[in-house]
């Protein structure tokens, strides 16, 4: 089965590259918490510090993402304390 096509909110398309970025919408944002509050997951090569330290996604607009993840860092960990949140709203914040 396909997925379905996403609905297009915005468009803007470059007429140089012709490159086009489109607003899609969304059901919700799943996001991977820890003990029932948010987290970075960072990783690095312990035996060297080329190319540095990489931070990874913890929030997806897919839930089948945010699931596999929390699976796995609960494997990893030996763990039931990764868990999949919908987020459909919030508060606004602007920058200071």
């Amino acid at each position: 089965m396909s997925r379905p096509k996403p609905t297009v909110i915005l468009e803007h398309i470059n007429n140089d590259n012709y490159k086009a970025d489109q607003v899609l919408e969304a059901e919700a944002i799943w996001a991977v918490f820890y003990q029932e509050k948010p987290f970075n997951l960072k990783s690095a090569n312990m035996l060297t510090n080329y190319p540095g330290p990489k931070y990874k996604k913890v929030s997806f607009s897919n839930p089948g993402h945010a699931h596999n993840l929390a699976k796995k860092l609960n494997d990893m960990f030996d763990s039931e304390a990764f868990a999949v949140y919908k987020l459909t709203d919030g508060e606004v914040v602007t920058e200071e």
